[in-house]
Parts: C-alpha cells; sequence; structure tokens
C-alpha cells in the first residue's frame, strides 16, 4: 500500500510527536493531581523514566500512546498497525514493546509497583480516577 501523503509531509508529522507532556499524559497528571496526591516526573534515575513517580509509595505510573506501545486491546481505535512502509513500522513498534517489557521487570525488580494507564482509557476520567485510587491506596 502506498501511503497517502508526501515523505516531506509524514517526516513533519512524525517529527511533531512528543514523548513528554502528550495530552493524554497531562490530563492524567492533571486528575492525579486533583485527587490530591503528589507526584515526581520522569525520573531518569528509573527504568523507562515513568511518567508519574510516587516515591513514598515505590509505585510509578506510565501514561502509554495506544499507536506506539501497542495496546493489545483489539477494541481499540488507536492501536493499529500501519499498512505502508511495515519492514520500518513492524520492527520498530515490537521494539517499543519489548523495551516497554523490559522496564516494567527491572522495576518491579526494583521492588516498584507499575500501572499504566493507556491513551484510549484517558477518554474516561472517571474510571481512570477509580483506578489510580485502587493502585495508590494502602491496601
Amino acid at each position: 500500500m502506498v501511503d497517502r501523503v508526501t515523505p516531506e509531509t509524514r517526516s513533519k508529522t512524525m517529527r511533531a510527536i512528543r514523548s513528554k507532556d502528550t495530552k493524554p499524559e497531562l490530563a492524567v497528571r492533571r486528575l492525579v493531581h486533583s485527587m490530591g496526591y503528589r507526584y515526581r516526573l520522569h525520573r531518569r534515575d528509573l527504568p523507562g523514566s515513568p511518567d508519574l513517580v510516587f516515591p513514598g509509595r515505590r509505585k510509578v505510573l506510565f501514561v502509554h500512546g495506544c499507536f506506539w506501545h501497542g495496546h493489545p486491546d483489539p477494541e481499540c481505535p488507536r492501536s493499529h498497525r500501519p499498512k505502508s512502509n511495515r519492514k520500518y513500522w513492524e520492527p520498530k513498534l515490537r521494539r517499543n514493546r519489548q523495551r516497554d517489557e523490559e522496564n516494567r521487570a527491572q522495576l518491579m525488580a526494583l521492588e516498584w509497583e507499575v500501572l499504566v494507564i493507556w491513551e484510549c482509557e484517558t477518554r474516561d476520567l472517571d474510571r481512570v480516577a477509580k483506578t489510580v485510587r485502587r493502585f495508590l491506596d494502602p491496601r
């Protein structure tokens, strides 16, 4: 299949994609802060530089983009696989998923608990709030 846009347009679009401070991440940060939880951002001394870090609780939260991190939910509209340039995209996206698993395993080995919020889940912030509260509150 042929790409519908020129290589220059595709390149410009891809350069504009951010790894931090994405709309879903900012929405989760605002939500978590409004719930009274305080956190640190993107601690580079932890595997994967988690999006939100709760040091006193030894818990971290990642906000993953469904496309970039390969959301496994078949109902997710954002986790599609590109039809063009598959030789580039398939290994790249596979490596992203592999890196996520490695980071998760390293964090768990360091006795950190990990929660992943998917981009598509941020459409229902009430549900995200319940998930975050269950994750962060003492059992």
